[in-house]
């Protein structure tokens, strides 16, 4: 194919359907290169000021996420964050969003959203340990988010599985809002020591670029672009934007890169992984960071295509590969050491101090333009928000009143709601296990993994309940950060950090933005209050079909570190006997609730505000609490309530409850935040009594009885423990058949 002139992008608008605005081409134009961009500029610009690599949407709000505190030692901007865990150890951790290529093609999406993820994790020098999922799909009665769902996990479980790295936990929901747009958000958490953490910078004239890894192809050109472009009936198989994944490369690449690292420190001064916008931002970006200048050699990169055009080779987004900057006097040995290792390794070019990026094929020169201008120059927008029109109906302002009229028939029902049964189904996909660190499993509040050597362990997390987001983006968002906290604390932890990612709508449209903006600040004070930075992450916009947006969905990733091995805790009842108690204030929490969902078909309403300050103080007592040895069992409230978190704890383990709350029918159903339901032995009960004072309820306790017995203020049930139990975990199976 014959590329177009730089005169006919320009006249014929090419520029346009790589996603730049004409704005946007007349200041590359006219600002940047005062000239017309030939056929490989326009494509580097267009991936580079591509939503998804400059952030030129979101980037203002962003800054409202406080992302300082005296344990980060590396935050956005990099590969990954990372966060001090003491004895010269740190945690490295980020999320990333592959929503648009898991759509089109769920198993190859979903399974190179997680190599990209586990490449950002050990580009920073770490050992990745454990990975994480966010997944949200459509009513699982359509039988092709039925297939989306299979494909997907399937995806995610056969690169995880086969690279060695357990996925431990993560989150699952539906609603129709996802059908044609799954969201699919990945997690990686790797551990080093701090002596070892590298940056992804090129810096010092003349010292080498060097390509490492798979052979570069024509897969995943404009995947950046396409991941920041809505689907329509008639844009949604853009398949050729998607990438192709090998985890058995990613596993010898990923061994060779720590031990390099770890071993050769001296040899390299930089490195990064080659994501999204393949090799031109992973090279751009390094450049940017040491302000330098770049030289490539494009006959030197390998390519398992042959004919490929500079556009091509550097827009591709072949999985796979890495980037690193090196002394020269290292060449052989690097060249050698990736020989042996079985990988590609090739010099593609060096570091100058002109600040210019400059692309050589055959002996011509295909690209010169600033460096700043691909990373630094790209614009940011500041939108205006609008509030959505459902939000300014006054009865949305009402709390929904549940009706009940059976509680047995109520609880049991909501048991088998698919955002609330258990997703054994799709989890157990996933080797959980490998590496034998994993103290607990999918399936609890949050999972948790020894670090070996100390007696010290990793706690980590999913969460974000779109619903609540959806109905009161502010609340809603503060809702997403305390229910991770309340996990992590529930399972024995300190919350260290966050990582995120923002999935949304368009942000060019008023009441998208105001829902985008609106959810982070409410996000953010819950932050600043809790002390948690948002250290790494990513945005994923323009996740609509036919213009219908998915529901606002934050997903929050967060670690916490417990300091005591002993201090692990789980959700389940322990003992026969023990003591059962609510913590927390329960009020009528009802909007967006899954009780409301079931009940009506829909979510609405605004939700109650929140007393920071309250739930930070609960947060630490229970914390206390449990680094005490005051606590034997743990659970987090959250869709369901008080209700599905006794179901829930008592399943683990198979042991019954004899439960009298002052709370009425519709009250154990609610879902106020904060809350956590906790078993104590006999011994304990006093001083558990005397820490919480009036901030807790005796409820009852744990007994041997095959019956969960629930008396309210107002009504009684008493369920079957073994039907209620497959009741939950049948429920997803039954509706994937």
């Amino acid at each position: 194919m014959t590329e177009p002139t730089a005169t006919m992008i320009n006249e014929q608008k090419l520029y346009k359907a790589w996603g730049l605005s004409e704005s946007e081409f007349k200041v590359i134009t006219e600002n940047i290169l005062h000239r017309l961009p030939n056929y490989t500029e326009a494509g580097l610009f267009s991936v580079m000021w591509s939503e998804h690599c400059s952030y030129k949407n979101s980037k203002n709000v962003l800054r409202k996420f406080p992302n300082k505190g005296k344990r980060v030692l590396a935050g956005p901007g990099e590969d990954a964050g990372i966060i001090d865990i003491d004895d010269n150890q740190a945690v490295v951790f980020k999320a990333e969003s592959h929503n648009h290529p898991s759509a089109v093609e769920p198993y190859q999406g979903a399974a190179t959203g997680v190599g990209g993820i586990i490449r950002d994790i050990f580009s920073m020098g770490a050992t990745p340990i454990a990975m994480l999922n966010s997944l949200k799909f459509g009513n699982l009665d359509d039988e092709h988010t039925k297939y989306l769902a299979n494909e997907i996990v399937a995806g995610i479980g056969g690169y995880g599985n086969c690279i060695g790295i357990p996925t431990v936990g993560g989150e699952i929901s539906f609603q129709d809002r996802y059908k044609n747009n799954p969201v699919v958000n990945a997690m990686c958490v790797g551990l080093i020591n701090n002596s070892d953490i590298k940056y992804g910078k090129a810096s010092g004239e003349n010292n080498l670029i060097i390509y490492v890894g798979a052979k570069t192809g024509r897969d995943g050109i404009h995947g950046a672009t396409f991941a920041s472009d809505e689907f329509t009936d008639d844009n949604k198989t853009q398949r050729s934007a998607v990438q192709v994944g090998d985890p058995f490369m990613e596993k010898l690449l990923m061994d060779a890169c720590i031990e390099l690292v770890q071993e050769h420190s001296d040899w390299i001064m930089g490195i990064q992984d080659m994501g999204a916008a393949g090799l031109v931002s992973s090279t751009a970006e390094m450049a940017s960071k040491a302000e330098s200048g770049l030289v490539l050699e494009l006959d030197q990169v390998p390519q398992r295509e042959t004919g490929m055009t500079p556009y091509e080779i550097m827009l591709s987004e072949s999985q796979e590969r890495m980037v690193l900057c090196a002394k020269p006097e290292h060449e052989e040995n690097i060249l050698n050491f990736f020989k042996d290792a079985g990988l590609d390794a090739v010099v593609i070019g060096k570091v100058t101090t002109d600040n210019q990026y400059k692309i050589y094929q055959h002996g011509e020169l295909v690209t010169d333009i600033p460096v700043a201008g691909l990373v630094d120059d790209a614009p940011e927008y500041v939108h205006k928000g609008t509030m959505p029109e459902r939000l300014n109906d006054q009865n949305y302002k009402e709390q929904y009143q549940p009706k009940i009229d059976s509680l047995t028939n109520t609880w049991m029902d909501l048991l088998q709601q698919p955002n609330i049964a258990s997703k054994e189904f799709f989890y157990s996909t996933y080797d959980s296990q490998i590496k034998a660190n994993t103290m607990v499993k999918p399936g609890s509040d949050a999972a948790a993994i020894r670090v070996r050597g100390t007696q010290k362990a990793l706690t980590m997390t999913n969460d974000g309940n779109s619903k609540l987001v959806y109905v009161d983006p502010y609340i809603g968002g503060q809702i997403a950060i305390i229910e991770a906290s309340a996990n992590l604390i529930a399972t024995g932890s300190e919350p260290l950090g966050i990582t995120d990612c923002l999935n949304y709508g368009n942000p060019e449209k008023p009441e998208i933005f105001w829902e985008f903006n609106r959810s982070v600040e409410g996000m953010a004070s819950v932050c600043n209050e809790l002390a948690l930075p948002v250290i790494s992450g990513n945005v994923s916009l323009y996740n609509e079909f036919n213009e219908e947006a998915i529901y606002p969905s934050p997903m929050i990733g967060m670690v916490g570190l417990v300091k005591n091995l002993e201090n692990v805790m789980t959700q389940g009842f322990k003992n026969i006997g023990d003591e059962i108690y609510l913590v927390g204030k329960t009020g009528n929490d009802y909007n967006g609730s899954e009780l409301q969902l079931m009940q009506t078909g829909d979510v609405k309403g605004e939700l109650n505000p929140i007393d920071l300050e309250q739930v930070k103080q609960l947060q630490a007592d229970m914390l206390e609490a449990i680094e005490s040895g005051l606590i034997n069992s743990c659970h987090d409230l959250s869709e369901g309530g008080l209700a599905i978190a006794l179901a829930e704890s008592s399943f683990e383990n198979q042991l019954g409850f004899d439960v009298e709350t002052k709370l009425s029918t519709s009250e154990v159903f609610s879902e106020t935040p904060g809350r956590f339901l906790v078993s104590v032995s006999q011994e304990n009960k006093d001083n558990f009594e005397k820490l919480f004072a009036s901030n807790e309820e005796y409820l009852g306790s744990v007994t041997q009885e095959n019956k969960l017995q629930l008396k309210t203020n107002d009504s009684s049930a008493e369920l079957d423990l073994s039907e209620a139990f497959k009741n939950w975990k049948e429920a997803i199976p039954c509706l994937m058949k």
